[in-house]
């Protein structure tokens, strides 16, 4: 009686681990069809997104274009979004920091992008908030072509909100 509890729990431990090793973990899923999702809620598991300027996003939940068009991080109840655009001697900065389902504009943050240029170097850029367009701003005066890494901070009345970025220039 023993023995063949021990055998049909060996064939079955076998049938799981033969199940487990035939499953590569990477195969496609059917996307999600449900016009009640929003696009926060479907967002690919990669660490990097496209966006429209050719940079990409790095968190574990990025998505290639917000609702201005940037490259998203979501970071528990908040949206961060970051888009960038080429001047003649500089690189405009848009950042809208943004809580809840509703993505209400968070005004009285104090936020500064830390970016990586293309030789390694640091630049600190503080970015103001333009309360008419509703977002924080700031002029990065670089053209060096190559990829910027940018690493966001805010600061909401004490708590730390932070979000990675990179574009190409």
């Amino acid at each position: 009686m023993r023995s063949s509890k021990a055998l049909l729990l060996s064939i079955s431990s076998l049938g799981l681990l033969f199940l487990g090793a035939c499953s590569s973990g990477n195969q496609a899923t059917k996307p999600t069809t449900n016009p009640a999702a929003t696009p926060a809620a479907i967002q690919p598991s990669a660490m990097t997104a496209p966006t429209m300027n050719g940079a990409k996003a790095v968190s574990k939940k990025a998505t290639s274009h917000g609702e201005q068009g940037g490259q998203v991080v979501e970071s528990g109840p908040y949206h961060l979004e970051l888009v960038t655009e080429k001047e003649a001697a500089a690189t405009h900065i848009d950042f809208f920091l943004q809580k809840g389902d509703a993505h209400e504009a968070i005004p009285n943050a104090k936020v500064t992008a830390q970016v990586q240029l293309p030789n390694g170097s640091q630049q600190s850029v503080v970015m103001k908030y333009d309360a008419q367009d509703k977002h924080y701003m700031g002029i990065l005066p670089e053209t060096v072509a190559g990829a910027y890494k940018v690493a966001i901070l805010s600061d909401i009345g004490g708590e730390k909100v932070n979000g990675r970025f990179s574009f190409t220039r």
